[in-house]
């Protein structure tokens, strides 16, 4: 990777520096999604059938998969990775499990009673890529907190044909409708409904960027989605104490992903930027997905940091999705640490460990939006209403202020809902 001095970069240099490979949805993918959107609102269930044909190259006589489908693919997977998914998930219940929201009920003032209740959303759609890499580790990621939650619908949706491993963990996670669909299709039809696929009223997942893209549009036309999505990304904080081989394999974890990845490292230790250029050269040649991994490093950089203070500056500006902290006293740099995706403290707390089994989420903001997004929690999964009951006597004490704010904003309606009860109280 280029290495970079970062007090030698002026101000101008170092946002370029910090830029992200473009990420353009050109006119021709917004242009084909748009159409397949047509498609689907105007012929449902067999426009997915046409697509599935052109797209995934598979001919179904029916979308839904069926109980039988599910529980053979189930049978196929082996016991040993059967064994690892039932771990993570435990492990991913607990954390999530955890985040439940606490009720809030307070008096504000005597008689002013205020609260905030939660509720699970109705119906959620769960998008999860196929492809060549069948991501079964996102199924957990969305149906465990769903499930705990409480959403009454959850339907998952996936591209023809659907990997056992994604079955199999469908199935574990109480998912009891799953959809042979997939790419921006899958995304319209849960967004809209067709004959055979529920609308839902939020829809989570990744995907390709006409997925992306399809999700960017529902979003416009009342569909919430989970967040604004883009590459995968990674910064290593490391300092001279680190494992070069180490920091080498966290890098290329994330630069596997895709060739628009990015992976960052930023240390006071030349020496050790370095040592990491010459691992990355003997480790990604051992790589199955070795092209894609070179690819990525070649928009990927490193620099030098003045020290730790400077580096978590560095790391605090680009806002990664993943931050992964080798430093001696990792622990120490958390609270300077303001903007990431899912932080990974130690040599021993390998990005890979979020992303299956540790518990968190590996459903994160990128491309900068964690300055103002979080990662995915149960929160995502529920809403929150504000109740408020107010005793004669509450009200009567609350009551000038209100008149006086709603007159001062010359909302005389506003004014005459409390005045009116005023005198009704009064006159009693």
């Amino acid at each position: 990777m280029q290495i970079l001095d970062w007090k030698t970069l002026t101000t101008k240099q170092k946002q370029a520096a910090l830029s992200r490979p473009a990420q353009t949805v050109g006119e021709q993918i917004k242009t084909a999604v748009e159409t397949i959107r047509e498609a689907v609102l105007d012929r449902g269930d067999q426009a997915l059938f046409e697509l599935s044909e052109k797209f995934d190259r598979v001919k179904l006589t029916q979308l839904t998969v069926s109980t039988s489908e599910i529980s053979t693919a189930g049978e196929r997977v082996p016991d040993a990775l059967k064994s690892a998914i039932r771990l993570a998930k435990r492990n991913i219940e607990k954390f999530h499990q955890a985040q439940q929201n606490q009720e809030v009920d307070i008096e504000t003032q005597k008689g002013v009673r205020c609260q905030v209740v939660t509720r699970p959303i109705q119906r959620v759609g769960l998008y999860i890529p196929g492809g060549s890499a069948p991501l079964f580790s996102t199924v957990l990621m969305l149906a465990v907190p769903a499930q705990i939650v409480g959403c009454k619908k959850i339907v998952l949706c996936s591209p023809p044909p659907i990997a056992d491993e994604i079955l199999y963990t469908a199935a574990l996670c109480g998912v009891e409708t799953i959809y042979a669909v997939g790419g921006a299709q899958a995304v319209f039809a849960m967004a809209y409904g067709t004959e055979t696929v529920q609308k839902v009223d939020k829809i989570f997942g990744p995907g390709n960027a006409f997925v992306t893209e399809a999700k960017r549009q529902v979003a416009q036309t009342g569909t919430a989605i989970d967040m604004p999505a883009g590459p995968s990304e990674v910064l290593v904080i490391a300092d001279e104490w680190a494992d070069p081989v180490f920091v080498a394999a966290d890098l290329l974890s994330q630069a596997e992903h895709g060739a628009d990845s990015q992976v960052i490292l930023v240390t006071p230790s030349r020496l050790l930027a370095e040592s990491v250029n010459r691992e990355l050269d003997k480790q990604v040649a051992l790589l199955s997905r070795a092209e894609t991994a070179c690819k990525a490093l070649r928009h990927s950089r490193t620099f030098i940091a003045q020290n730790l203070n400077d580096a978590v500056e560095i790391s605090n500006e680009y806002a990664p999705e993943h931050l992964i902290v080798q430093v001696e006293n990792a622990r120490a740099l958390l609270p300077k640490l303001d903007n990431a995706g899912s932080i990974f403290l130690g040599a021993y707390s390998p990005e890979s460990m979020g992303d299956y089994a540790s518990g968190t989420n590996h459903v994160l903001p990128t491309y900068g939006y964690t300055k103002t997004y979080s990662s995915l929690g149960l929160a995502d999964f529920s809403k929150r209403m504000t109740v408020q009951e107010l005793s004669a006597e509450g009200f009567l004490a609350l009551a000038d202020a209100v008149e006086q704010m709603a007159a001062a904003e010359l909302l005389t309606a506003h004014k005459n809902a409390v005045s009116l009860r005023v005198q009704k109280l009064r006159s009693c």
